[in-house]
């Protein structure tokens, strides 16, 4: 995964330009953002991870880790439910997997592979997700 660079740097240095101190008033989950992005990449985990996916935000850096995760246990429990981070990391605009494409072809292979019992006990519509996300890679590999 040569997209793994510069893990002991952060998305602040990595993603220009640095995000200021966010305003007073803000949502926890913007704090919390804001935060993330002053975080070494190496010390970032998967529900971190999760909520940068989630919020979009520097996906350049962040979807390689997220990848790098899912490759090895794609139904991980990030935050709220077995496989959260997997659900969120194919929902990305297509945008994003035009920059990551081999990223792309290797998780859907991972997906395709998910057991189909697995997927019907996640939440409603993911089936439905996962099926998209891997017919976008079908004409790739």
């Amino acid at each position: 995964m040569e997209h793994l660079l510069h893990l002991d740097r952060t998305l602040d240095e990595l993603d220009p330009p640095r995000w200021t101190l966010p305003d007073s008033g803000v949502t926890r989950l913007m704090e919390r953002v804001h935060a993330l992005r002053r975080v070494p990449l190496r010390e970032l985990g998967p529900g971190d991870l999760r909520m940068l996916v989630t919020q979009q935000v520097a996906l350049p850096y962040v979807v390689p880790l997220a990848v790098r995760l899912l490759l090895e246990e794609p139904l991980l429990d990030a935050s709220f439910y077995e496989g959260d981070l997997l659900l969120e990391t194919v929902r990305l605009p297509d945008a994003v997997w035009a920059v990551l494409p081999d990223l792309g072809v290797r998780l859907s292979a991972v997906v395709a592979a998910l057991p189909e019992a697995a997927v019907a006990e996640l939440p409603s519509g993911a089936a439905e997700q996962f099926g998209r996300f891997v017919a976008g890679f079908g004409a790739r590999r």
